[in-house]
């Protein structure tokens, strides 16, 4: 399965998407113009991982901020990663939050509270 890359911007996250390691990244800020058209290859490339997933699935949120219409893109690839849980391969979101920031804490919880996946809150020090 490809590795695909996305270098980040001032209004897209940095994205990496490695079928082989079985690795999730996405980190930075989610202001795209159009969420569903920057989301959609996310979501079609983890539609396609779900077929054949490796053993084990890692994936990292370290999101500083995200507009509304970013996180219900989120939230369908927290659900095609679901689907990949729910057949048996362990998938493990590990979501980041500087110490200060409770929104990004809040969203973490929210997204644990929907998703039934295993999430590690993880909170970095500045």
């Amino acid at each position: 399965m490809e590795t695909i890359i996305r270098e980040g911007s001032p209004k897209t996250p940095f994205v990496r998407l490695d079928g082989e390691k079985g690795v999730v990244e996405i980190k930075g800020r989610s202001i795209p113009e159009n969420s569903v058209e920057f989301y959609k290859p996310i979501i079609d490339w983890l539609e396609k991982f779900g077929e054949a997933p490796s053993e084990e699935t890692n994936v990292n949120i370290q999101l500083e901020y995200f507009n509304t219409s970013s996180s219900k893109c989120i939230l369908d690839i927290f659900k095609r990663l679901e689907l990949i849980h729910k057949k048996g391969n362990p998938v493990e979101i590990n979501w980041y939050y500087e110490e200060d920031d409770e929104d990004m804490f809040e969203a973490g919880e929210d997204y644990q509270s929907i998703i039934n996946i295993p999430f590690k809150m993880i909170e970095m020090e500045e």
